[in-house]
């Protein structure tokens, strides 16, 4: 019934998920991007918060810092949400989903770090923020290009030769998935790898990398 144009990147689709007009698939390059995210969004579920160690420079002196059960609750959650919401962005048949996804994972990487009560991680996770909310702008601007132009949003339709998407808009998409997944920077500034942020920190990793890999799927295959 659904049919893709079968590029390089792409190819066959091996499932298609309806929800009312929208209908998600999976393809065999969607299909691997779908399964990682899974696996780690699993890893972060499972998992245990690590303890930091620090060592007073110029003696023997140590501390470690407890994570409290509340701040990794709160962690567990934000990182089951940003996966679950990477596994929706690899799903979508719809660009604007995906831009909707897109920012949603922007929002739960910004409550992964700044669940961290540390200043110098707060402070990047403010920045980050703001990196973010302004990364939004181009996402859906590119959304809104997109249909304006082509008059859908459906990957079904945009994937065709029917549709001309304009490069502007595919180059929009780009830079707001860019902007949104920019939080490893801030993240290896904060050193929150080492923190007690770990491991739920992976999400943040995972989802940038996933989405910037799915977007350029979608802009290849428009």
């Amino acid at each position: 019934m659904y049919e893709l144009e079968n590029i390089n990147i792409e190819g066959q689709v091996v499932t298609f998920i309806p929800f009312g007009d929208i209908v998600g698939y999976l393809t065999p390059y969607t299909a691997i991007l779908f399964i990682f995210a899974a696996v780690f969004t699993i890893i972060a579920l499972i998992s245990k918060p690590e303890k930091q160690v620090d060592i007073a420079f110029g003696g023997d002196a140590y501390y470690t810092k407890n994570v409290s059960v509340k701040q990794m609750r709160f962690q567990r959650f934000m990182a089951a949400a940003c996966g679950l919401a990477t596994m929706g962005g690899v799903l979508s048949g719809d660009v604007f989903n995906f831009t909707l996804f897109t920012a949603m994972v922007g929002i739960t990487n910004i409550g992964i770090v700044a669940s961290i009560k540390n200043r110098h991680i707060l402070d990047n996770a403010y920045e980050y923020g703001i990196l973010a909310m302004v990364g939004t702008l181009p996402l859906f601007a590119g959304a809104a290009i997109i249909v304006a132009t082509t008059g859908t949003l459906s990957m079904w339709i945009l994937f065709t030769p029917l549709v001309t998407v304009p490069l502007v808009a595919k180059l929009l998409l780009v830079i707001g998935v860019l902007a949104e997944g920019m939080a490893p920077v801030y993240v290896a500034k904060a050193e929150i790898t080492r923190a007690p942020g770990a491991p739920f920190i992976l999400m943040v990793h995972v989802s940038s990398l996933v989405l910037f890999l799915r977007v350029i799927e979608i802009v290849i295959s428009m």
